[in-house]
C-alpha cells in the first residue's frame, strides 16, 4: 500500500480548470491577433528548443492553477520562438493548414469529452454523427451518390491524413482482387511521376513495393507538359506488367498536385482501366484530392469531378483549406465492403449486440488504427458556422488572390510564371538572363526564397518541376494563399519584397 501521507494526486477541480480554460482560449486568441507580429518561419538552430527545457521530467507537479504561470511563461519563451507560424497571414509555403475558430473548438469538446468513437456502441453519437456531416459534405463536393452512406454499397470516414486514405484504399484493392481473382499476385501499383510520395510509402507499408526504390511494383507514369498523367503511357505500362504476368490494383489519380497543383484526367485513367481488363479483376481507381478538393464546394469548379463516377475511392483534407484543423481528412468510397472485409478484425472483447446485428457501422473497420477520437465535431461546428455560402465566399476570395499575384507576375518582365495557376496556388520564379545556363537561374531562384524566407517577412516554399520535351529541370517557387487570416494586402506585400529583392540583385 501507498504511504497515506503522500501528497493526494493534484487533478483540477473544476473550478481551476475553468479558469485556466479561459485563460488558454484568451492565449490562443491573443495569439492570433498578434500573429503578424512574429517572424512567419522559425528563426532557431537546431536543437535551440531543446536547450531550454530541463533533461528530467520533474519529480513534483504544480501547486494548483497558480503554477501554471511558469507553463504559461514557457508557452512565449520556449514554444513561440520555435514556431513556424502556419496560421499566419503571411505563410504561403506547401499548402495551408486551416485552424478557425469553430474548428478548434470542436476540438476542445472532442478532448474534454474523451470518447473513443471506436465502436457503434462505444458512443453511438461519435458514429452517427460522423456518418451523417461526411454525408453533408460530400452532397457540397457534388460526389456521385453512390459514395454516400445512403447509397447501400458506398459511404465515408474521417482518416487522419491523406497518406492514410492511400493506405486503406490500396489494401481494400488487394482484398477485393484477391476475391476476383481467387489467387494471390505480383500486384503492380501506378502513380504520375508527380503524385505525392505518400502513395509509394502505401505500397511499401503494404508490402506491394519492396522499398523506395522500387519501380517495378509501382510504375511512375511520366505527364504531360502540364504535369498531368498521360493516360497513353498509363495504358502502355499497364499492358507490359500483364503480359510480363504481373497483376495491375491500384492507380491514384491526383487532383492538385504538389508541386505545381495539376489535374489528372480522371475519366480518362478510369478508361484505361476499362479497356485492359483491370477493372474487371477488382483493380482500383483511387482520386487524391488533398489540397484542390476542397474547391470542389464552388459550382464554378464542377469540370473537377469528371470522372468521379468511374473511381473506387476519392480523400481531400479539409484540414488543408476548408477551415478544419488537422488532421482530418474525408475519404468516400463506393465499395464500404472491401473496406471492412480487407481491415475487419474481431477479437472477442470488441463482440457487441449492436455490431453483430449488421445495422450499425464499426469505423474501427475502416482505418488502420482501432481508435479513433470524435474527430467529426469539428467538421460539424464548420460546417454549421460558415454554411455553404461563407465556405464558397472564403475560397473564392483566396483564388481571386491568387489571380492577382499570377498577373503581377506576368506583368513584370523580370519573373515568369513556371505554370499556369492552379486555383489558389501560383508557381512562378526569375526568368533566364539572355545567355544564362539553367544551373544559374537556378541558384538565383534559390537564394531570392532564402532572401525572403529569412526576412521572417512570409514564406514560401519550393519544387523542381521536370523538364518538358528535353528541357532541363527548373527550381521554381510556390506561393499556396489559404490561411484563414490572408488578406490582400498580404499578398501584395509579398509581392513588393519579391520584387525588392529582385531589384537589389540580392
Amino acid at each position: 500500500m501507498s504511504d497515506a501521507r503522500e501528497k493526494a494526486v493534484p487533478h483540477l477541480s473544476p473550478e481551476e480548470f475553468r479558469r485556466l480554460g479561459h485563460r488558454m482560449v484568451d492565449w490562443i486568441a491573443d495569439y492570433w491577433a498578434r500573429l503578424e507580429s512574429f517572424p512567419v518561419r522559425a528563426a532557431v538552430a537546431p536543437g535551440e528548443v531543446a536547450a531550454k527545457l530541463p533533461a528530467h521530467a520533474p519529480e513534483e507537479g504544480l501547486e494548483g492553477a497558480e503554477g501554471w504561470e511558469a507553463i504559461f511563461r514557457d508557452l512565449e519563451d520556449v514554444v513561440l520562438p520555435g514556431l513556424t507560424h502556419w496560421q499566419s497571414p503571411s505563410f504561403f509555403a506547401y499548402f495551408p493548414s486551416n485552424a478557425s475558430g469553430p474548428a478548434v473548438l470542436g476540438e476542445l469538446l472532442s478532448a474534454g469529452l474523451g470518447v473513443q468513437g471506436m465502436l457503434w456502441s462505444t458512443s453511438p453519437a461519435a458514429t452517427e454523427l460522423e456518418t451523417r456531416v461526411l454525408d453533408w459534405l460530400g452532397e457540397l463536393l457534388g460526389l456521385p451518390a453512390t459514395f454516400l452512406s445512403s447509397s447501400g454499397t458506398g459511404g465515408s470516414v474521417i482518416q487522419g491524413t491523406a497518406s492514410e486514405a492511400a493506405l486503406v484504399a490500396l489494401v481494400a484493392a488487394r482484398e477485393r482482387a484477391r476475391r476476383a481473382l481467387g489467387r494471390e499476385a505480383e500486384w503492380v501499383a501506378y502513380t504520375s511521376t508527380q503524385t505525392h510520395s505518400s502513395v509509394l510509402k502505401a505500397a511499401m507499408l503494404a508490402g506491394v513495393a519492396n522499398g523506395a526504390q522500387d519501380s517495378v511494383h509501382v510504375r511512375q507514369i511520366d505527364t504531360d507538359a502540364g504535369y498531368a498523367l498521360r493516360p497513353d503511357l498509363l495504358e502502355k505500362a499497364v499492358r507490359e506488367d500483364l503480359a510480363a504476368g504481373r497483376q495491375p490494383l491500384f492507380v491514384c489519380a491526383s487532383l492538385g498536385t504538389t508541386s505545381s497543383g495539376a489535374m489528372d484526367p480522371v475519366r480518362a485513367v478510369g478508361e484505361v482501366w476499362e479497356r485492359t481488363g483491370v477493372r474487371a479483376s477488382g483493380g482500383w481507381l483511387h482520386v487524391d484530392a488533398a489540397w484542390a478538393g476542397s474547391a470542389l464546394v464552388c459550382p464554378e469548379y464542377a469540370a473537377l469531378r469528371d470522372g468521379l463516377d468511374v473511381a473506387d475511392s476519392f480523400a481531400f483534407n479539409p484540414h488543408k483549406w476548408l477551415l478544419t484543423n488537422f488532421d482530418c481528412n474525408a475519404f468516400y468510397t463506393r465499395d464500404r465492403k472491401a473496406l471492412v472485409d480487407a481491415l475487419s478484425v474481431t477479437p472477442e472483447y470488441l463482440r457487441n449486440a449492436a455490431s453483430a446485428s449488421g445495422a450499425v457501422i464499426d469505423y474501427r473497420d475502416w482505418q488502420v488504427p482501432l481508435g479513433r477520437r470524435f474527430r467529426a465535431l469539428k467538421l460539424w461546428f464548420v460546417l454549421r458556422h460558415y454554411g455553404a455560402r461563407g465556405l464558397r465566399t472564403y475560397l473564392r476570395e483566396h483564388i481571386r488572390l491568387a489571380e492577382r499575384f499570377a498577373a503581377w507576375v506576368e506583368e513584370d518582365a523580370r519573373f515568369e510564371l513556371a505554370v499556369p495557376r492552379s486555383l489558389a496556388l501560383v508557381c512562378f520564379r526569375l526568368k533566364p538572363r539572355p545567355g544564362e545556363v539553367p544551373g544559374d537561374t537556378d541558384t538565383r531562384n534559390r537564394l531570392l526564397l532564402e532572401r525572403l524566407n529569412a526576412s521572417g517577412q512570409a514564406f514560401l516554399s519550393h519544387t523542381v518541376l521536370p523538364g518538358v520535351d528535353g528541357a532541363p529541370a527548373r527550381y521554381v517557387l510556390r506561393l499556396a494563399i489559404g490561411a484563414v487570416r490572408t488578406e490582400e494586402r498580404h499578398v501584395r506585400a509579398v509581392w513588393e519584397r519579391l520584387v525588392a529583392l529582385a531589384g537589389s540583385g540580392e
